[in-house]
């Protein structure tokens, strides 16, 4: 799987905190199901449920959110435009260590595509599917997120997909 590690290196790179601190996010792949159409093809899809954990976190959850939907309008679109998959797709938990930081829990559900052809003398070549990309309403290959005069994420546009 592609997407868990793209996700962790985009929040890495869009947070200063957690690129100070790449020690706070951990990623896992919880509830897995692998689906495939049993029609002779090894192809199939990853469905599962990414658990996305932030501890000790002392930013603005407006920091981890807008990068991540930022990612999520690239990767997996549907999260955003599916009526009922926009009502339970994304959901986040919260504990209030103290009055300074956070451990934020943030839930998922992806899918990802993995195609298995037959090359030469029985080899076997898998290939991840890049998600269809929707043109967003703005274009920008950078932007920064602030709150007054305080910089809170940045978002640099992937040069490539999982």
């Amino acid at each position: 799987m592609q997407k868990p590690d793209s996700l962790k290196a985009h929040l890495i790179a869009s947070d200063p905190d957690l690129r100070q601190n790449p020690e706070k996010l951990l990623i896992f792949a919880d509830e897995g199901n692998i689906v495939a159409a049993g029609t002779g093809s090894l192809s199939f899809e990853y469905r599962f449920k990414l658990n996305i954990i932030i501890t000790d976190y002392s930013g603005g959850a407006d920091a981890i959110m807008v990068p991540l939907l930022a990612w999520i309008a690239v990767y997996q679109n549907e999260l955003l435009s599916n009526p009922d998959q926009r009502k339970t797709g994304i959901g986040f938990e919260m504990d209030y260590n103290n009055h300074a930081s956070r451990d934020i829990s943030i839930k998922l559900e992806l899918t990802e595509r993995v195609i298995v052809k037959r090359g030469d003398a029985g080899r076997l070549e898998v290939r991840h599917l890049a998600e269809p990309v929707p043109t967003p309403d703005y274009q920008d290959n950078f932007w920064r997120l602030y709150e007054s005069y305080t910089l809170l994420a940045e978002w640099h546009t992937p040069t490539d997909q999982p």
